[in-house]
């Protein structure tokens, strides 16, 4: 029997019995067992700081990334960021920051060619509506969904470069989640690697 409705019925059967002192040791022990329910309640929320802002209780998780043509200039590529939320993160999502932070050219981007699906790159599911944006001193791309996307999902976000860059090696994305609001804090979730090649490789 749960602890809250086996001290409710010693509750009743000690008023019954008129004993003053049993009856005080059972209303402390259903008053311990409510503020017990709602402590584990309380845990289950996300992060919230006295001044507001929110942040994720748990890791949203960078799970893959893929381009799909990987040569240099190649213009028909577009990469793909896997994004999992596991079901204990506590708030939704509400926006993706993408920062590029190596490699030996500055790949550019078709903001407007951004997409965002529920699943994975290589089983994408309903497009999810989303607003892209550049910053040109921070070289952050922020990515603002239309619609939430609720803990226990998965999502893949399209990046179309304008053409893979001129210069083979390996190119290193940052990417941060934010919860919704306007001042919540964002989660780094790491780096996507993309690996570009010269045109005249080899395979054996």
């Amino acid at each position: 029997m749960p602890m809250k409705k086996l001290c409710m019925k010693n509750y009743v059967t000690q008023l019954t019995n008129n004993d003053s002192s049993k009856y005080f040791k059972i209303l402390l022990c259903s008053l311990i067992s409510t503020v017990a329910i709602a402590l584990v309640k309380l845990e289950s929320q996300a992060v919230q700081y006295p001044d507001g802002k929110l942040a994720f209780e748990s890791a949203v998780l960078l799970i893959d990334t893929h381009a799909t043509f990987n040569e240099v200039r190649a213009r028909q590529a577009k990469y793909y960021f896997d994004l999992e939320l596991p079901d204990n993160i506590g708030e939704p999502l509400g926006k993706i920051v993408i920062q590029q932070r190596s490699g030996a050219d500055q790949v550019r981007f078709k903001l407007d060619r951004t997409k965002v699906y529920f699943g994975t790159h290589n089983s994408k599911q309903e497009e999810i509506d989303s607003i892209t944006s550049y910053n040109e001193a921070t070289g952050e791309i922020t990515i603002r969904l239309k619609q939430v996307i609720n803990p226990d999902n998965s999502l893949t976000i399209a990046l179309k470069p304008k053409r893979n860059p001129d210069y083979a090696g390996v190119y290193l994305f940052g990417i941060t989640a934010f919860p919704p609001g306007k001042d919540s804090l964002g989660l780094y979730l790491g780096a996507g690697r993309f690996q570009i090649y010269q045109r005249d490789r080899f395979y054996f």
